[in-house]
């Protein structure tokens, strides 16, 4: 009986895991906002428009890092059109669910392709080469964003190696480049 008893816990256990939706994350314009239709439309880096379902109000349990999550607005507040935004959603394809939108501000914004050359996580920097061969170096700040495929996580749980192609939203300043959204995945 007892043995039956931790096999049937064990097997419930992955089910519960399963029904959780992973949160990840994209930077973009929002170019439309249909609030009788509950939609938000983004246009990403690449050009494509990419178009959201605000779903605010279900009962999907989310995997949503908390202290990203402090940091944004629900989908259903968000109204400010022509906003350059990290949007958190669920869901692949055509079929995506916007859970909150976090505002970049009016910038100026810097967008970065690039292989990483170095992640250097003692001092908070990603440098990168890009197509053309030059070298950019950003700084990974505590509201640095990135997308893995995992999800997205803060920045300074970026896990890049060497090699890889990543793409960064960043901000000017006077020493540098402040990363805003890294696009590890």
């Amino acid at each position: 009986m007892k043995a039956c008893l931790v096999v049937c816990c064990l097997s419930v256990a992955p089910l519960q895991a399963i029904a959780q939706e992973i949160v990840h994350a994209l930077a973009g314009t929002v170019t439309a906002i249909d609030a009788a239709a509950k939609t938000i439309t983004v246009k990403t880096d690449d050009g494509s428009e990419n178009l959201f379902k605000d779903d605010t109000d279900s009962k999907v349990k989310i995997d949503f890092d908390k202290d990203l999550r402090a940091q944004t607005t629900a989908a259903d507040a968000f109204a400010k059109t022509g906003a350059r935004v990290i949007v958190y959603y669920y869901g692949f394809d055509t079929v995506r669910t916007a859970v909150a939108l976090e505002n970049l501000g009016s910038g100026p914004f810097v967008k970065t392709s690039g292989t990483v050359l170095k992640l250097d996580r003692h001092k908070h920097l990603l440098t990168i080469e890009t197509s053309a061969g030059s070298k950019q170096v950003f700084e990974i700040g505590p509201k640095t964003v990135a997308e893995t495929s995992f999800g997205a996580v803060e920045g300074e749980k970026v896990d890049v190696s060497k090699g890889e192609n990543v793409r960064v939203t960043a901000s000017p300043d006077g020493a540098g480049q402040t990363a805003l959204f890294i696009n590890a995945s």
